[in-house]
């Protein structure tokens, strides 16, 4: 909806103040659309610069959205909007707040950091890199994640879950934590997990009843040969999370896994 001249949704369309301070350049995204405030992180990346700092950000979509330049590192202060780190290859995005929905859609490469929560379809076809979210995450997080020869996309979530976590999944690892959450009395994940899941494996700290998980996969302890291959990877998100280790591995950790790689195949295929 149109607000007047220059202006879309509430947001003026002119370009953002931008600060330079030798290699580090801040952009003051107070207000503005989000299409000049990436036409500014662009041209940042464009010229060399390494260090990108976004304050005032107030859901402004595509943060990050396409930008393939590794050690390049984005400070997000405020709440990211849609479709944070899509595609992206190489970056490292930290928020300092929550997000919404759509984050690391088709990611490639990188990082991203979340200290807040996230919303719904999060990693969505994500083919590497990994996303850590300090808190709770919506519906359908890790929905048709995959992996290819090396790439392998990670996500670990601190809080808690709704449905479908997992759904399609084709491939990656993906964690459940329900440590920092805002919803105690609510179980870790919800229902339909790992639906159509065909690849992959997700871990969850504590337990979960077979009935809240779809008929695909298998559910089964951790083994300690399973553990000995997460252990480094929870210690690379409590290490950007200053959350202490030793209380992640206090629980044992449940293993889903798929059944098979064509749960459909008859359906679909003449056998």
């Amino acid at each position: 909806m149109s607000m007047g001249p220059g202006v879309v949704e509430g947001y003026r369309k002119v370009a953002p103040v931008v600060t330079r301070d030798g290699g580090s350049v801040t952009i003051n995204a107070g207000g503005i659309y989000y299409r000049q405030m990436n036409e500014a992180i662009r041209a940042a990346v464009a010229d060399g610069t390494t260090h990108i700092v976004l304050d005032n950000v107030n859901g402004q979509r595509y943060i990050g959205t396409g930008v393939s330049a590794k050690g390049v590192k984005i400070d997000v202060h405020g709440t990211a909007g849609n479709d944070l780190a899509m595609f992206m290859d190489g970056p490292t995005i930290e928020v300092f707040g929550s997000a919404q929905d759509g984050v690391g859609n088709t990611m490639n490469a990188g990082k991203v950091i979340i200290h807040g929560d996230a919303g719904d379809v999060l990693g969505y076809g994500m083919r590497g890199g990994s996303v850590y979210v300090h808190g709770d995450v919506g519906y359908r997080v890790g929905i048709h994640m995959k992996a290819y020869e090396n790439l392998v996309p990670i996500m670990v979530c601190g809080g808690k879950a709704r449905d479908f976590f997992g759904e399609y999944m084709a491939g990656g690892i993906l964690v459940l934590l329900g440590m920092n959450t805002q919803f105690a009395e609510q179980p870790l994940v919800g229902s339909f997990v790992g639906a159509g899941m065909h690849g992959g494996v997700i871990y969850l700290r504590g337990q979960v009843e077979s009935w809240q998980c779809g008929k695909e996969v298998g559910i089964t302890e951790a083994t300690e040969e399973d553990m000995a291959a997460l252990k480094p990877l929870l210690a690379d998100y409590c290490e950007t999370q200053g959350t202490d280790l030793a209380e992640v591995l206090s629980v044992p950790f449940t293993k889903l896994a798929p059944f098979s790689h064509r749960p459909y195949g008859k359906m679909y295929a003449p056998m």
